[in-house]
């Protein structure tokens, strides 16, 4: 048995080799100047800053020629879409990726992936940071590494970046210092929040409501947490333990409200909400939060830096952050006063959750003291036409 896995890896190891090779043969060709590769989240989403950058190619630059890199284990995510996709690291994927001009991403591509000289590697990134990042983490808790080869590997790839998109001044600064980024800093904003800021039919949003099998009658809540670096099954699977009661919710607020639940695209775990039908959705799988933002009168969260971009909308926002002690001493720390300078109420417990969503009812919402202050410095950017700003810097 032993021998039969070592012959595995072997192989393995040479099939991986002769790829890299061939794909650095292939690099080597001119690239096709109008060639571009999207990829969201490891190919796993059709959603984020990749997605708003390409429909608006799409709709204002339709002479490009545009792939979606995507996980074949996601290949649902992507139906419907209108869009060509492409089976990450197969043979057609290697001549596409070889070839292109252009790459857009919103996370890591792998560093054995050789870059050619030809390709211009835009950065996306996905999100404001609150918690530390790369080469600002005292120590790396996750799986499948240590602290010198994540900080080591996460430098690697960083440098193979052409450009980078920054939401605002702030991330900017964190950016070239945790990332050790030297080149072109975009700060225009975050393009998957042009959406924020350009009307919506209200027929779309009861669509989506009817496609959730949401009541129209109900008000949302969206609860999107973010990953624990320490809770995991394995590499790039993280456990989530739901410390929200359902049950105290459903009693107290399901006459009114219906909660959907967003985890993040690391975590691993499979909900099972039969027992709160009517009441709790799994909205994990639906890949654009920005359609969620737009539906829920109130968000919930925690580290996420989903926090940043809901605060466009200008709604109410809870912060159920029970284990805020070790997620900022131990685990990842905070870039500034998460605690004072949070945009809502910062809570331990489902029982604190209800009562200011009570609150809300009886006396509405006003904006927090800190809002205004909050909203210039991570959100003043963000007006509708960051994409357009983007492709005007790189693609033109």
């Amino acid at each position: 048995m032993l021998k039969k896995i070592i012959n595995y890896l072997k192989r393995l190891n040479y099939t991986k080799a002769v790829y890299k090779t061939v794909f650095r043969l292939v690099g080597m060709l001119p690239a096709d100047p109008k060639l571009i590769v999207f990829e969201s989240f490891l190919g796993k989403q059709y959603s984020c800053n990749p997605r708003a950058i390409y429909e608006y190619l799409k709709q204002h630059h339709p002479e490009y020629k545009m792939y979606w890199s995507i996980d074949p284990r996601y290949a649902s995510s992507f139906e419907g879409k209108n869009v060509q996709v492409v089976n990450r690291f197969s043979i057609q994927w290697l001549f596409i990726m070889a070839r292109a001009r252009y790459w857009v991403s919103n996370s890591r591509l792998p560093l054995w992936i050789p870059k050619p000289n030809h390709t211009v590697y835009l950065q996306t990134w996905h999100g404001t940071p609150l918690k530390r990042l790369a080469a600002d983490m005292d120590e790396v808790h996750m799986p499948g590494t240590d602290t010198e080869s994540y900080k080591k590997n996460f430098l690697t790839e960083s440098s193979r970046w052409d450009y980078l998109i920054s939401p605002n001044q702030y991330s900017s600064e964190i950016f070239k210092r945790a990332f050790g980024f030297k080149r072109t800093m975009l700060e225009t904003g975050y393009p998957r929040n042009d959406i924020l800021y350009n009307e919506i039919p209200q027929s779309i949003l009861e669509n989506l409501k009817q496609k959730l099998q949401i009541p129209a009658d109900k008000k949302v809540i969206l609860y999107a947490p973010t990953w624990r670096d320490n809770q995991f099954y394995e590499k790039g699977k993280y456990k989530f333990n739901l410390e929200l009661n359902l049950d105290k919710m459903k009693e107290e607020l399901g006459e009114d409200y219906v909660i959907l639940l967003r985890m993040h695209y690391l975590i691993a775990e499979n909900m099972d909400f039969s027992a709160y039908k009517g009441f709790a959705y799994d909205a994990s799988h639906h890949e654009d939060i920005r359609e969620l933002y737009l539906l829920a009168d109130l968000l919930i969260t925690d580290y996420s830096s989903v926090f940043f971009d809901y605060a466009n909308l200008k709604r109410p926002m809870i912060f159920f952050v029970y284990d805020i002690e070790s997620y900022r001493d131990t685990l990842r720390g905070f870039y500034f006063g998460f605690e004072r300078d949070a945009p809502g109420p910062l809570v331990k417990k489902t029982e604190e959750v209800i009562g200011i969503i009570k609150q809300l009812e009886k006396n509405g919402y006003q904006l927090p003291e800190n809002f205004d202050r909050f909203y210039q410095k991570f959100c003043y950017l963000e007006d509708g036409e960051s994409a357009k700003r983007v492709v005007n810097q790189v693609f033109k």
